[in-house]
């Protein structure tokens, strides 16, 4: 096989196979007495198993499972996969927990006494940069003391926790601003329940594409298997 039919199987370049190659996502191809790659359906697995591994696990960890495939870690392999289900199982509860306080918004009891920049970072498991970068996107507002430091009341916790949430949902920062100020000042959770419906799409679609992937992996380490 020659790389354009390896690439025109996936409507990719010629040079993307000859990089994935060289990055050791396909073994190394066979040449020709006048240096021509030739690919086999070893390499055509190789692709289809890397090119369903991205969707799944993302670009880099793609690229980490099949360098270890082709170390014969085994074991390397594995954890790679086992890491990736278990972020999207943290994905999974942190989408229900937020669903849960979507319910509730409405409702939001207020702390018991106003919170530092630095106690609601440790609250949250953040910096308090990260917070100063929330707030200058729009996405917190906290009232200031006479000194100038910033006091965070309940709404502000709501509207941090809420934003801290979507953020490991893979928001961008003006999106969560616009998410938080329907919430702040109606009070309303439409905007909000779009993006938690749309999270759980693309948390669907993911978990969906590991199946794929395994399959396709699967394929591939049987197809490079030697005979018995």
């Amino acid at each position: 096989m020659r790389p354009s039919d390896l690439a025109h199987e996936h409507g990719i370049s010629t040079q993307a196979v000859r990089n994935y190659e060289q990055s050791g996502f396909l073994p190394p191809a066979a040449r020709t007495p006048s240096g021509y790659r030739v690919y086999t359906e070893v390499h055509a697995a190789a692709l289809r198993a890397f090119l369903a591994l991205v969707p799944a696990f993302g670009h880099a960890r793609a690229g980490q499972i099949m360098n270890a495939v082709h170390a014969d870690d085994l074991d390397g392999v594995l954890l790679t996969i086992d890491r990736g289900h278990e972020r999207l199982l943290r994905d999974r509860e942190t989408l229900d927990s937020v669903s849960r306080a979507a319910r509730d918004l409405t409702d939001f009891g207020p702390v018991l006494e106003p919170r530092t920049i630095g106690e609601l970072a440790r609250r949250l498991g953040v910096t308090p940069a990260t917070l100063r970068a929330w707030e200058e996107a729009g996405i917190l507002a906290p009232s200031r003391e006479p000194t100038g430091y910033r006091v965070f009341l309940a709404e502000d916790v709501r509207d941090a926790e809420l934003a801290h949430l979507l953020r490991r949902g893979g928001y961008p920062l003006a999106r969560i601003a616009l998410v938080v100020e329907q919430v702040r000042t109606a009070g309303g959770t439409e905007t909000l329940g779009a993006a938690l419906a749309d999270w759980r799409r693309r948390l669907t679609a993911r978990g969906l594409a590991m199946l794929q992937a395994s399959a396709r992996l699967t394929d591939y380490l049987s197809a490079r298997a030697p005979a018995p």
